[in-house]
């Protein structure tokens, strides 16, 4: 079978990704964290059957993917959700990814949900030189995998733990360690400090930011942060 031709406006404007058959789409509306109240989890799954999706998938990003929907579908079923898209494709923040942390966990030393909320809200999909994905875990256990995430933040009982620089992929790469005993202020400033530093790095294109970190080294790189 021939590969079909796919519209870039089709990728960036409506978040859908081709699917095997090259002929159907999957798209993920955004959930932060994979919290979805049932009003909203009814509709996604009564616009699936309308659409005749072929299946939902939990995804590791805390989505729910919709698959199987055809190019002249994608329009109507994003009208019909009314939900944000979830930026699973292009460089870009694609993730914050946080687990309950003392919202509903016992386990949880540190607010996850209200950190990665916060965080969510101000970068997912932020555009940047590579792919790049945030991990916010309320205690050391990491269910939100921080240590492979371009920045992890761990809460323990004396504050947040962040690391930097971790990705899954071909080549796993843990994060570096970077400040310890942070709040939820200092936690957010540092974050920022790290985002603005890749965003500057017009070098580094597609470059993930462990890498950036490999070439600079770990202690190049955290003088770096503190200028910016």
């Amino acid at each position: 079978m021939q590969e079909k031709a796919v519209k870039p406006d089709i990728i960036l404007e409506m978040g859908a990704i081709l699917q095997h058959d090259a002929e159907s789409y999957a798209i993920a509306p955004h959930i932060p964290g994979g919290f979805i109240d049932v009003a909203a989890f009814k509709k996604l799954v009564e616009v699936a059957e309308k659409y005749k999706a072929a299946a939902l998938k939990l995804t590791a990003g805390q989505r729910i993917a919709v698959i199987g929907i055809r190019e002249e579908d994608l329009e109507a079923v994003w009208r019909d959700l009314d939900m944000p898209i979830g930026y699973a494709i292009g460089l870009c923040v694609r993730m914050v990814k946080f687990c309950p942390g003392t919202t509903y966990c016992r386990y949880g030393k540190q607010d996850a949900m209200g950190l990665g909320i916060k965080l969510d809200e101000l970068y997912h999909g932020y555009p940047l030189p590579a792919k790049f994905k945030i991990g916010v875990s309320g205690c050391e256990n990491g269910c939100a995998a921080p240590l492979v995430k371009e920045i992890g933040l761990r809460g323990t009982p004396g504050g947040w733990t962040l690391t930097a620089g971790g990705t899954c992929g071909a080549k796993p790469r843990f994060g570096d360690l970077i400040a310890e005993g942070l709040n939820d202020d200092e936690a957010e400033d540092m974050v920022a400090r790290i985002i603005r530093f890749f965003e500057s790095c017009d070098w580094a294109k597609r470059i993930r930011l462990g890498r950036v970190i490999d070439k600079m080294g770990p202690e190049e790189f955290k003088k770096a942060i503190l200028v910016q």
